[in-house]
C-alpha cells in the first residue's frame, strides 16, 4: 500500500533554446520555477517508485506549470492515493478524473512513478508490464529549432547527424517571415544533409490551411518525411484536407492529442495518419497505452514525442512505451534525445549507460524504469520539497 509521497522541485542545469511558431522557448538555469522539473517518489511496501516530469511551460499549448503540478499532487491526488495498492492503476486513474480532471503532467509523473514501483516490486522492467519488449533498440529524432539565419539550423542538423548518428530530423516551421521562408529553410537543410536523412516538419499550429497547402506542395519534391500539426489543434476538417493533399506523406497530430477522446475524434474524422504520444501531455503510460489501442483499431500509427524531456527518468519512461509497441505501429523515431545527456548532463544522473549510440538508444533492462538517480545530487539540486502521508 502507498504510505508516503515525496515531491521534489529540482534545478535544471540543461539549457534548451527553441524558436516555435508561438515564440521563444528557453529552459536556461535562470528561468523561473514555473518550468522546473518535478520529481516524485512513491513509497509502498518496501519499494520506492520514482518519476520525473518537466512541464513545457511557458509553452504554447500545455497549461501545466511546476506550481500547478505540485499543488495538484499535494492537495488533491496525493492524499487520495495514500492507502491504495500500487497495482490499483485503473482505480487511481479513475480517481484522477473524479477528483481533479485534466492536469496531465501531474497525473503523468504519478503514473510513471507507480509503474516504476510496480517494476521494482516484481523485479521487472516497465516495458514487460505494459506490452513486452517489441523494440529493444529505439531510433531517435532530433528537433531542429527555427533561426533567423538558416546556417544555424544547418549546423544544428549536422551536429545531430554527425555527432550522434541521428537519421530523423524535424524542422520547426511557421517562420514569422512567412511560409516561403520555411520552404527555403527546408531546401537549405536538405541540400546540406543530403537524401539519406528523413526530414519532417512541425509548424506547431502556426500555419493557416492555405499556408499549409502551399508550403507542403512546394516541399514535397524535396523529400518530405512527415507533417506534424501544421494548423490549429481542433481543426480536424482542415487536418483531413491537408492529409488528402499530402498524397501519402504521413500527417501527425500532436497538439490535438491530449486525451483518449481526442484520439477517437481524430480517428472518426480520418484527420491524421499518426498520433504523437507525449507522456506529460496525455497523463502518463496508462492513458498512452489506451490511445495506442485506439490507434491500432483505426489503422493509425504512433510517434513518441517529447522535446521538453530533459532527464534520464523522463526519457526512460518514453523508451519503455516505445519498446512495448510493435515497430509496425510506429512512425518515425522517438524525440526524447535531449533527456539522454546530449545537450548537457542530467543534474541527477550525469553518468549512465542510457545513451545515444549511432542514432539509437537501448531500452533500460533493470527493474522499473531502470534508472538510478544519485541521491546526493537530488538533495543538492532540490529547490522545494513537499510530502504527502
Amino acid at each position: 500500500m502507498i504510505d508516503r509521497i515525496d515531491i521534489h522541485v529540482t534545478a535544471l542545469s540543461t539549457r534548451l533554446k527553441r524558436i516555435f511558431s508561438s515564440g521563444t522557448y528557453d529552459t536556461g538555469p535562470e528561468t523561473s520555477i514555473t518550468s522546473k522539473p518535478v520529481l516524485v517518489k512513491i513509497y509502498a511496501d518496501g519499494v520506492v517508485g520514482t518519476g520525473q516530469i518537466r512541464p513545457i511551460s511557458p509553452g504554447h499549448f500545455v497549461a501545466d506549470t511546476t506550481q500547478s503540478i505540485v499543488a495538484a499532487i499535494k492537495e488533491i491526488y496525493g492524499p487520495a492515493m495514500i492507502g491504495r495498492s500500487i497495482f490499483d492503476i485503473e482505480g487511481i486513474n479513475e480517481m484522477f478524473d473524479n477528483r481533479l480532471a485534466n492536469n496531465p503532467a501531474a497525473r503523468a509523473v504519478l503514473d510513471i512513478a507507480i509503474r516504476d514501483a510496480q517494476g521494482k516490486a516484481l523485479n521487472k522492467p516497465v516495458h514487460e508490464l505494459i506490452g513486452g519488449c517489441c523494440q529493444p533498440r529505439i531510433p531517435l529524432e532530433w528537433s531542429v529549432s527555427m533561426a533567423e539565419d538558416v546556417q544555424t539550423m544547418i549546423e544544428e542538423a549536422r551536429r545531430a547527424v554527425e555527432e550522434y548518428g541521428i537519421k530523423v530530423l524535424c524542422l520547426k516551421m511557421a517562420d514569422r517571415r512567412g511560409w516561403k521562408q520555411d520552404v527555403s529553410n527546408f531546401a537549405a537543410v536538405r541540400k546540406a544533409l543530403g537524401n539519406d536523412v528523413m526530414i519532417g516538419i512541425d509548424p506547431n499550429c502556426g500555419w493557416t490551411l492555405g499556408d499549409s497547402l502551399l508550403a507542403i506542395e512546394a516541399i514535397k519534391p524535396m523529400g518530405l518525411g512527415y507533417i506534424e500539426q501544421p494548423i490549429a489543434r481542433r481543426d480536424l476538417h482542415g487536418m483531413a484536407e491537408i492529409r488528402r493533399a499530402a498524397g501519402g506523406i504521413p500527417v501527425m497530430a500532436d497538439e490535438g492529442i491530449f486525451t483518449i477522446q481526442d484520439a477517437m475524434a481524430h480517428a472518426e474524422a480520418h484527420a491524421v495518419d499518426v498520433f504523437c504520444i507525449k507522456l506529460y501531455k496525455v497523463g502518463g503510460l496508462t492513458p498512452a497505452k489506451k490511445i495506442a489501442a485506439i490507434a491500432e483499431a483505426s489503422n493509425i500509427q504512433l510517434n513518441c514525442g517529447g522535446l521538453s524531456v530533459q532527464s534520464q527518468l523522463e526519457a526512460a519512461a518514453g523508451a519503455h512505451f516505445y519498446a512495448s509497441t510493435p515497430a509496425s505501429r510506429m512512425m518515425g523515431a522517438a524525440e526524447f534525445v535531449f533527456g539522454l545527456n546530449t545537450n548537457a548532463k542530467d543534474p541527477l544522473c550525469p553518468e549512465s549507460d542510457f545513451k545515444v549510440e549511432n542514432g539509437f538508444v537501448n531500452v533500460p533492462k533493470g527493474p522499473g524504469l531502470g534508472i538510478t538517480i544519485d541521491e546526493k545530487l537530488l538533495k543538492a539540486n532540490t529547490l522545494l520539497q513537499e510530502k504527502v502521508g
